[in-house]
């Protein structure tokens, strides 16, 4: 696992397809439904860990994104 794509395509195979049209909320809410399927013991831990990482590391960028643009909003304005 790689990628939020991989980490999409796991969730998928257990019925999972999350797009709500907000990158840093379907991050969120993929993390709440991976820790739904580990605490249902239906994924194991290096799977549930390495998503965790890929999530949080995605949330993380995309939150410095936003914040950069508030940023040059708040100087151009």
């Amino acid at each position: 696992m790689k990628s939020v794509y991989d980490v999409q395509q796991l969730l998928k195979k257990y019925g999972t397809i999350i797009y709500v049209g907000d990158r840093l909320a379907d991050l969120e809410l993929m993390e709440d439904e991976l820790k739904e399927l580990f605490q249902a013991q239906l994924i194991d831990v290096k799977d549930y860990q390495m998503a965790l990482l890929i999530l949080r590391h995605e949330a993380q960028i995309e939150r410095e994104k936003r914040e950069k643009g508030i940023k040059e909003q708040w100087n151009n304005g």
